[in-house]
């Protein structure tokens, strides 16, 4: 059965409203776009049940509004360029909305159009009514899959960052020192011996008559120092994530990434940059436990510099977790291995009398060993208690006296060469490491005494370490920090014997005495103000004591800037920080350090720093 034409026109019409309802309106969403720029029609007074003669909303309209604005000083330049952005953006997403909501209407029609057909007569004529309903339904899950597309691609923002680069984050931090060091009158520069720099070089002809290198202790320094350091962590899948770090250093210290500005050759000359982090890290169990591999860092907790500076960064690989045994108790645990040196693959090429040949001298591999355990407890909103012990175990560090052995020269080697530190400051206590043969090309030992130094004693600390923070006056907290030190593998025996160089004390007769430096070290530090400078005005100031015996710890890995590195140290600290801006600070540090055994040594270091962190 056929319909008439006039019925076919009639049924239709409704079906054509709808259509243009859904496809010549606006989206329900966002802000219609035009690219005519035509201005929305006037509303007829009459009702009217046809197609709406509304036009979708022009950005250009708002864009001639931004702009007013910006001519009127309303609206900064960088701020309208954002809003049109934006406006552009929204249109964009409208089109593609309005295209989507078109070809869905089309496939609904055809789709009921063609069920109908199936189930009715031949040849009946059938127009399919789309309600509001379905419209409405419709508009929403164009919505929501044109939405989700944008996110996903970054279309809907053009110059987003692609989904692989939202998941690299970017962070750095400049310092500018001035630093000035001033020497008292009284100190010993001819004793003051710089091991470090003999181990490190060539060795030191005992029986020569130049001077062994010392450090300045005599003559006051001003320095100007740059520190910039810039880093990127990535998250990558599954508890994965990666970090590197580049910084600036004189040399790789592993306690200093200052930049000596006019040193280096001087001239404004160019400065190296360092790898100072790369890692992989994994965590897991809501970052209740961390495992990290490569160069980070360091993973004990510590709330002072008394036994590690503040900016070591360790390599090898650590295990941290914590667990959370009841309301307020964290406990906490940390362990690791570390290696501090790593023999030449080639060390020990030289002549063996025993063979008549050439011999491989054995590896004399260092390492760190520690582990951590301690508890964290909050005891009201804004006020906490932090207390942990830990043991270190410093692996093939002491020095080892060698086998006898032929040296004629500074070129030649002794087995136990590479027991020597491969980095130092000061404080540590040293002896002699080669058993030089006395024989007729020496002299019988009178001559050609090229010799390296060693640690006398073992390492193993014992550190306790304790932090209170009082945030009664939130956001100005004060914080107690406090720091113990003992050495449990210190042999004072071991350190009188006669092959001990430096640490001893005077005598009348001006012959060597007694050793008089010790295995334990201690800090104290009180800070009142803000916990961190971030914000124009936040401030603190702190003041500490320090006492750090000889031995108690290496000497490679504490603080830099105290008595300018080292241990054999004590005195007072004091220092303030002042917040210029977001994120942005000066400091200003007074260090006073006084030698504890050996021979005498004093210096007051001046810092003032402008610091950015971005």
């Amino acid at each position: 059965m056929f319909e008439k034409k006039s019925d076919v026109r009639r049924r239709m019409m409704p079906l054509a409203v709808s259509l243009c309802a859904l496809t010549c309106t606006a989206p329900a969403f966002g802000q219609a776009a035009s690219d005519e720029g035509l201005a929305p029609a006037k509303r007829s007074d009459s009702k009217r049940s046809g197609v709406s003669q509304a036009k979708p909303v022009s950005p250009n309209a708002t864009i001639n509004l931004v702009h007013m604005l910006v001519k009127q000083g309303v609206l900064k330049e960088e701020q309208a360029e954002a809003l049109i952005k934006q406006a552009n953006d929204e249109a964009y997403v409208a089109r593609e909305a309005a295209k989507g909501a078109t070809a869905k209407a089309d496939e609904a029609a055809k789709a009921a159009n063609a069920a109908t057909a199936a189930a009715s007569p031949p040849g009946t004529r059938h127009v399919t009514y789309v309600p509001e309903v379905v419209k409405r339904q419709l508009r929403e899950e164009i919505k929501r899959e044109v939405m989700d597309r944008a996110h996903k691609e970054n279309w809907a923002s053009p110059g987003a960052y692609p989904e692989w680069a939202q998941r690299i984050r970017f962070s750095g931090d400049l310092r500018a020192r001035y630093q000035g060091s001033f020497f008292p009158t009284g100190n010993d520069q001819l004793d003051a011996i710089n091991f470090n720099a003999i181990n490190t070089g060539s060795p030191y002809d005992l029986s020569s008559n130049n001077f062994a290198p010392t450090y300045n202790t005599t003559k006051d320094r001003h320095q100007t120092r740059l520190r910039a350091r810039l880093g990127a962590e990535a998250d990558i899948f599954n508890g994965f994530s990666a970090g590197l770090r580049i910084a600036t250093g004189e040399n790789n210290s592993p306690v200093s990434t200052n930049q000596t500005l006019g040193a280096s050759g001087g001239n404004f000359s160019k400065y190296a940059l360092w790898l100072d982090r790369g890692y992989l890290k994994y965590q897991a169990w809501n970052n209740d436990v961390a495992v990290s591999v490569g160069r980070f860092d360091n993973p004990f907790w510590s709330p002072s510099d008394l036994v590690w500076h503040r900016d070591l960064g360790f390599d090898g690989v650590a295990v941290q977790a914590k667990y959370q045994i009841a309301e307020g108790v964290t406990p906490f645990v940390v362990a690791g291995a570390f290696p501090i040196y790593n023999t030449d693959f080639n060390i020990g090429t030289n002549f063996d009398a025993a063979t008549g040949g050439v011999t491989k001298f054995a590896s004399r591999d260092k390492w760190l060993f520690g582990g951590q355990a301690g508890v964290a407890t909050p005891f009201a909103p804004e006020s906490a208690f932090r207390f942990a012990v830990a043991y270190y175990d410093f692996t093939n560090v002491q020095g080892q006296l060698s086998s006898p052995c032929s040296v004629l020269s500074a070129s030649d080697l002794c087995n136990t060469d590479p027991t020597r530190p491969s980095f130092a400051q000061k404080g540590n206590t040293y002896k002699q490491l080669r058993d030089i043969i006395r024989e007729a090309s020496n002299n019988f030992g009178t001559t050609n005494q090229f010799q390296y130094f060693g640690l006398v004693s073992q390492y193993r600390p014992v550190v306790a370490s304790a932090q209170l923070d009082l945030g009664h006056f939130h956001p100005v907290h004060i914080l107690l920090d406090g720091e113990y030190v003992w050495n449990s593998a210190f042999d004072r025996k071991l350190m009188n014997a006669d092959t001990t160089i430096n640490n001893r004390a005077g005598t009348p007769d001006g012959s060597i005495g007694p050793y008089n430096g010790g295995n334990q070290g201690w800090l104290g530090r009180v800070t009142v103000g803000h916990k961190q400078i971030k914000h124009l005005w936040d401030w603190n100031v702190h003041a500490g004591y320090k006492y750090l015996e000889s031995d108690a710890t290496i000497d490679a890995f504490v603080d830099s800037d105290f008595g300018l590195g080292g241990t054999n140290l004590k005195g007072y600290f004091v220092g303030g920080n002042v917040g210029l801006s977001e994120n942005v600070w000066a400091s200003l540090r007074w260090l006073s350090a006084n030698n504890i055994a050996g021979v005498p040594y004093a210096v007051d270091v001046l810092q003032v720093d402008l610091n950015a962190k971005f």
